[in-house]
């Protein structure tokens, strides 16, 4: 309880360096639900099926999840600072070839670029901010998911808007926000970029041997079937219901405010409830609540298909529990081993990944054989599986319930001068 109390104590009171990585941290994860409004624009413009279409989530998120693997060697000679920056690079360059394509297969391959960069951010973003942050790791990752959050909100609204103009507006405005991030942390990290100790290439892959980490790992994997399930199908059931509603105005804008508030909801609650929901029934509790609650929110959504209200109720709805979900897990991945938070995040959102970049890949050709119901089926299947995950191995997640008060011996961290 005391890690609870003191996090919410400091955790607006941290290090410049935090901040600026946090900030890109929203940006970046703009680019997960920037391109959900446009989904259906894409299909029509480039002759393109919903399941191929669907690939623009699979190829980026499955590069996302691979490329993770190897960040922590990569940041560990390099230093942090420099696999920050060019993880947002290689960003700004695939957004742009992406905003400047002329068929799903150029679109589907750049995502792909752009998905590598994401993996050299992101998994160099989370351990920056778990070991730079003040207030313990609970702070740290309430930090972290409330940007990506965030950032989830706002990619669909910016998505939407600049979808009204041209799908492609969508790719350039990310590859804009991309390019002032970038600048921003070259301004907030200044020089500094210590590298830490070496880490093996094969770290990430022998950390799986852990029980604990590969549980929760696996956990992650299936929990995201039912995440991108959500995500990334939803938009064309949206599009159908609506038309099936008479509305024949239901685009891009429509869907970007539609999961605009799915990612509101998503940032509330992993800031604000996730920890007091924590203390009350423990983690391990509450994430099984969480992916019960999942489950029946992805039942009533496959049950309801057709029903514009319901599906954006249960979306916006779905959100709440994802927020918490979102937290906890990566909560409970930070602190269930005393492996170095760069080798435990790597290993742990790469694995997470690949469940996302699954789920897409299989909802387009699902819901062409059974239905547009069927991927939500599956989604609801894959967050059972993720609980049945966590009940089998509950036995090695004692310790993220009564965490070392310590932290760790690892790697020190980061930038030093620039973080006062």
């Amino acid at each position: 309880m005391s890690s609870h109390v003191s996090g919410s104590v400091s955790l607006l009171k941290q290090p410049k360096a935090v901040w600026a990585v946090a900030f890109a941290c929203v940006i970046a994860f703009m680019g997960i639900g920037l391109v959900d409004p446009i989904l259906p624009a894409i299909s029509a413009d480039l002759g393109a099926t919903p399941a191929q279409t669907m690939l623009l989530f699979t190829s980026y998120l499955l590069v996302t999840g691979l490329a993770m693997f190897v960040t922590s060697f990569v940041s560990s000679r390099i230093g942090a600072k420099k696999t920050l920056l060019g993880g947002l690079a290689l960003i700004v360059v695939f957004a742009a070839l992406a905003g400047a394509s002329d068929s799903v297969g150029m679109i589907i391959g750049f995502r792909a670029g752009w998905g590598l960069g994401n993996a050299l951010f992101i998994s160099t973003a989370l351990a920056t901010i778990v070991g730079a942050a003040s207030g313990g790791a609970d702070s740290a990752v309430i930090l972290y998911e409330a940007a990506l959050g965030l950032g989830i909100a706002v990619g669909p609204l910016v998505g939407g808007a600049l979808g009204t103009i041209s799908w492609r507006g969508p790719f350039f405005g990310t590859a804009t926000l991309m390019a002032i991030a970038l600048i921003a942390l070259l301004i907030s990290l200044g020089t500094s970029d210590e590298k830490a100790e070496p880490v093996r290439f094969t770290a990430s892959f022998q950390a799986l041997r852990h029980p604990a980490l590969l549980t929760l790992g696996l956990a992650a994997l299936f929990y995201n079937f039912g995440f991108f399930s959500l995500l990334a199908w939803s938009p064309f059931p949206l599009e159908a219901a609506a038309h099936t509603a008479g509305l024949a105005e239901f685009g891009a804008h429509q869907l970007g405010l539609v999961f605009c508030a799915w990612g509101i909801a998503l940032a509330i609650t992993s800031v604000f409830v996730a920890p007091v929901l924590t203390r009350w029934l423990g983690r391990r509790r509450t994430l099984y609540a969480m992916l019960a609650a999942l489950a029946i929110v992805m039942t009533v959504l496959a049950v309801n298909v057709d029903n514009l209200v319901v599906l954006i109720g249960g979306i916006v709805v779905g959100g709440l529990f994802l927020g918490v979900m979102n937290t906890v897990l990566t909560e409970s991945a930070m602190l269930a081993t005393d492996l170095p938070r760069s080798v435990a995040s790597s290993t742990y959102s790469g694995v997470r990944f690949v469940g996302g970049a699954a789920a897409p890949a299989l909802a387009g050709v699902i819901a062409t054989w059974w239905g547009y119901g069927a991927p939500y089926w599956i989604g609801c299947a894959g967050l059972l599986i993720a609980a049945g995950v966590i009940y089998l191995g509950r036995h090695h997640l004692t310790r993220i319930e009564n965490p070392p008060v310590e932290a760790p011996a690892e790697e020190p961290l980061i930038f030093t001068a620039t973080d006062a």
